[in-house]
């Protein structure tokens, strides 16, 4: 891929994935794939860049949440030490995994969101 081609497909994938991110979405269902598939970024560093990416966004969001009123801080100590637990947690596993099995997880993890995603529409009968 070109440099041009390269720059262009990166500030799409950063964009969509801000989007995403800043609404709540999870970015990194297109930030990673996007990385991996079209920008030819090894799975390490693009689950690396997603995590990155992520700092800025959700400090952004945060202010723009708290600002309209929709942030309640009871229970954040819990929320946030849990959450650091694990991502350290996380890191360290993923470090450890080899490249290809990570895709695979990850892959794993994205038909999930959307099995998710589907069986939550009001579209389907059972539930």
């Amino acid at each position: 891929m070109d440099a041009g081609l390269s720059f262009l497909v990166f500030l799409a994938a950063g964009f969509v994935s801000g989007l995403l991110g800043g609404m709540g979405m999870g970015g990194g269902t297109v930030l990673i794939p996007v990385l991996t598939l079209f920008a030819g970024v090894e799975q390490h560093a693009a689950q690396a860049a997603n995590l990155i990416s992520f700092l800025p966004m959700a400090a952004l969001s945060l202010s723009v949440h708290k600002k309209n009123g929709l942030v309640s801080f009871k229970g954040v100590i819990p929320l946030v030490l849990s959450a650091l637990i694990t991502s350290v947690a996380g890191g360290f596993a993923a470090a450890a995994l080899p490249g290809a099995y990570l895709k695979k997880l990850f892959g794993v993890f994205l038909i999930f969101l959307g099995v998710r995603g589907l069986l939550t529409l009001d579209i389907f009968p059972f539930k």
